[in-house]
Parts: structure tokens; C-alpha cells; sequence
């Protein structure tokens, strides 16, 4: 039976996994990645953003795309009307 002091420290493990221990949640790489791409430019004004086209993008579930979108409506960046969907600011 190994003891306590038998397991691999945690600071360790964070050198050998680092991106499964630092891995963000989808609908903060979600913001991320729309953020950047409205801000670039890529994305214009009045461009329509559809919840269910990023669910298939992503492989994500609505939920997650809709936590994304809220944190861009807190910035401004994309108005979101409900039954209609969203459009870029």
C-alpha cells in the first residue's frame, strides 16, 4: 500500500500535464476567439452570429456558446436580441 509521501507531488504533475491543468472553459476560448475576430475585424458590424452554427462549430452545447455571447454583450460588442439572435455591435 503506498503512503502518502509515495505520490507524486502536484507542482510535478503541472510540469508533466500543464495544458490538461491550465486547459480554460470552451465558453471562455469561445469569447476568446470571437472577440478576436469582431475586434480584427473578420466579423463586421450588423453580421449576424447564429448560437446554433457555433454549437456545431465548437461541438459544444448551447449553453456554453450562450455564456460566450453574454460575456460579449457585457462588452458591447455584440447586441443580442432574443427570438432574433445576435448581431455584431
Amino acid at each position: 500500500m503506498k503512503r502518502f509521501s509515495d505520490r507524486i507531488p502536484n507542482k510535478v504533475l503541472k510540469e508533466v500535464f500543464p495544458s490538461r491543468l491550465n486547459r480554460r472553459p470552451a465558453s471562455e476560448q469561445i469569447y476568446t476567439h470571437l472577440r478576436q475576430m469582431i475586434l480584427s475585424g473578420k466579423l463586421r458590424k450588423g453580421q449576424r452570429l447564429l448560437n446554433w452554427k457555433f454549437v456545431q462549430i465548437f461541438d459544444v452545447n448551447e449553453g456554453t456558446v450562450s455564456k460566450a455571447f453574454a460575456q460579449l454583450k457585457k462588452e458591447g460588442l455584440i447586441i443580442i436580441k432574443p427570438g432574433e439572435g445576435s448581431v455584431v455591435a
